[in-house]
């Protein structure tokens, strides 16, 4: 006798009704140790880059002026971002005297942070007119040499979280590195052909602007002015595409294994297609992100007071604080002040990593969210995704065929099959 159960519900798949709850495995994702390694490693060069690029273009433009801190020591730039006593919000008073003080930028969080870092040359370059030539110059280097150093490293955490998101699936470092140095030149022009669709359409504009020069010319101008609006509107629509949608162009190349034009192209329709739900998974992640940077600053400026604290029981409050730098403290001379910078070193490698993930966050987000936007503008499931075969994976093809004496073709079982290393024919994306 059949039994009938009334219609009751047994189980309820939320990721399907609420597929936006996919956000919420990032943070694990996060905080793997080669999304964090290559994250730190990252922002290191990145601010390296900046901080030698600012040396040479010595500009007192105020649109260089948040490069000064990189110029003056990138390693403090970057680990000063994690003080050295662990506190929560309405506790800073804890760590008030280890405060940093050479950090060049507080991030908001590792979603708008990073977003708003790497960024920040191209807003320099656009919202200032009239820039000297040296700070231009600094200005577009920068932007270049960050667009090359997370090409490659952006790339291989976008790889990871792409592969792990979609397939389930593990991806060791070498493996990402791989991926990402074989699509680098993708990954770069992706953001920079719309720029230079802007420099195009900018030209028509400066010849005007050379008619403002005379009073006739200013007529003349005034005339034929809506073709200035009309590439105004052409340069808002391609920066506006590029500014708020090139993390999905890493995203596209690392989930599709396609070019630079696909990644253009989805990631401008999924940003002008989408843009409430672009906004809704960028806070989701936002709020997630946050709570989880709070825990990862903490704990790392944990494991450094935690130190601190054990050794200052054997040397003294004093002896600490002249090792910690303390504002106040007498600084150490000689042998003990290098002493002191070794131990400044292995604390900021503690911070470093905590840093490291916010960069892992964010390009693991970022390909989250260009999965779910996928989902909703092209109805593609969410665990689609181009594989390549291991290069270290040993691939076997068809045994030889030779004809018997009627002429039939048969297999050579005395031939073993041929053994070759390497991608095999089966690379394609996997559902």
């Amino acid at each position: 006798m059949i039994e009938n159960d009334g219609g009751t519900v047994r189980a309820v798949a939320w990721k399907e009704l609420c597929p936006w709850l996919n956000i919420l495995r990032v943070f694990r994702l996060s905080i793997a140790f080669p999304a964090i390694l290559l994250g730190a490693a990252a922002i290191l060069l990145t601010a390296v880059g900046w901080g030698a690029i600012a040396l040479v273009f010595s500009t007192d433009s105020p649109a260089t002026a948040w490069l000064d801190p990189y110029a003056k020591c990138s390693w403090l730039a970057v680990t000063d971002l994690v003080p050295n006593k662990p506190a929560l919000p309405g506790m800073a008073e804890l760590h008030k005297p280890n405060m940093p003080a050479n950090a060049g930028w507080q991030p908001s969080g590792p979603v708008f942070g990073p977003w708003s870092l790497l960024s920040r040359p191209a807003w320099e370059g656009l919202f200032n007119a009239g820039l000297p030539l040296s700070a231009l110059a600094c200005l577009v280097l920068c932007g270049l040499w960050g667009v090359a150093v997370w090409a490659l490293f952006g790339g291989a955490i976008a790889r990871i979280a792409a592969v792990q998101l979609a397939a389930q699936e593990r991806m060791g470092l070498a493996a990402a590195l791989r991926h990402a140095a074989s699509k680098w030149p993708a990954y770069c022009a992706a953001p920079l052909l719309p720029i230079g669709g802007v420099l195009l359409a900018t030209v028509p504009v400066f010849v005007l602007g050379l008619l403002l020069r005379v009073g006739f010319g200013v007529l003349l101008a005034g005339l034929v002015w809506p073709l200035a609006l009309a590439m105004g509107l052409i340069m808002t629509l391609l920066l506006l595409g590029t500014l708020f949608g090139w993390p999905l162009m890493w995203a596209t190349i690392s989930t599709e294994c396609t070019d630079s034009f696909d990644a253009l192209s989805r990631s401008y329709a999924y940003l002008f297609q989408r843009p409430l739900h672009y906004l809704f998974y960028a806070l989701v992640a936002a709020v997630v992100g946050g709570l989880g940077w709070l825990l990862v600053q903490n704990f790392a400026a944990g494991v450094v007071w935690m130190a601190y604290w054990a050794a200052g029981w054997g040397s003294g409050g004093e002896h600490l604080d002249s090792v910690m730098g303390v504002y106040g403290s007498k600084p150490l001379e000689g042998i003990g002040h290098a002493g002191a910078v070794v131990i400044h070193f292995w604390a900021g490698c503690v911070k470093l990593a905590a840093v490291g993930y916010l960069f892992s966050y964010f390009w693991t987000a970022s390909t989250a969210i260009y999965l779910l936007l996928r989902h909703d503008v092209d109805a593609t499931e969410m665990d689609e995704v181009f594989l390549d075969a291991d290069a270290g994976e040993q691939t076997y093809g068809l045994p030889p065929i030779q004809t018997d004496a009627a002429g039939a073709p048969v297999v050579n079982d005395a031939t073993p099959p041929t053994e070759t290393a390497g991608p095999a024919a089966a690379d394609g994306p996997l559902k």
